[in-house]
């Protein structure tokens, strides 16, 4: 694959990984660029195919999945989400440093190819503000809310794993965290500025 090497995200819900990135979009127009993943669930209202996801058949999927088409691949309530090699190849392809935000199952696939991008772990500083993070936003039901936490512990349990993240980021100060994430992607900004100079 061509281009600047991608950028793999990684927390749990209420990490703080969306305030990094608006940071990270805002500061460096143009530079990153998101890969569009592939769903088989409905679209939302205002959702648009091709910018939110791709949205596809179970069908279609399937068969690109067993084509090797799909970096990663995962399957929520019913619904199977996952990152085509073309999604990455598309941002890749306007010189842009390619987005993931992945679960921790879906770093261990990534693993296994030869994408080699910058694996990077946005944690919370405790499940204890997790928690009072997810529910300050108000979002959830209390069923959905012991879920994400749960999922949360799992998450930040096999993140311990020894070489699976180039960078773990505990996020306790958005500034400082911000600072953080902007030193480990400094060489990879700079190679896409210069590159798109020449």
């Amino acid at each position: 694959m061509q281009g600047p090497r991608p950028v793999v995200l990684s927390g749990p819900s209420g990490a703080g990984k969306s305030t990094l990135l608006k940071k990270l979009f805002k500061d460096y127009e143009n530079i990153f660029g998101f890969s569009v993943s592939h769903t088989t669930r409905q679209p939302r209202p205002g959702e648009v195919n091709g910018k939110d996801y791709h949205f596809v058949t179970r069908e279609e999927m399937q068969k690109e999945i067993d084509a090797g088409e799909f970096i990663e691949h995962a399957e929520f309530s019913g619904n199977m989400y996952g990152t085509s090699k073309g999604a990455v190849q598309a941002v890749q392809a306007q010189n842009q440093i390619c987005v993931l935000d992945i679960d921790i199952q879906g770093v261990k696939n990534i693993k296994k190819t030869e994408l080699n991008p910058i694996y990077i772990s946005v944690q919370p500083p405790s499940i204890a503000i997790l928690e009072k993070r997810l529910r300050d936003r108000k979002t959830e039901t209390e069923e959905s809310l012991q879920k994400r936490l749960t999922a949360a512990r799992v998450d930040l349990e096999l993140s311990k794993e020894p070489g699976l993240f180039d960078l773990v980021i505990i996020n306790d100060d958005l500034e400082k965290a911000y600072s953080e994430l902007k030193e480990v992607l400094l060489e990879e900004i700079k190679k896409t500025e210069e590159s798109r100079k020449s």
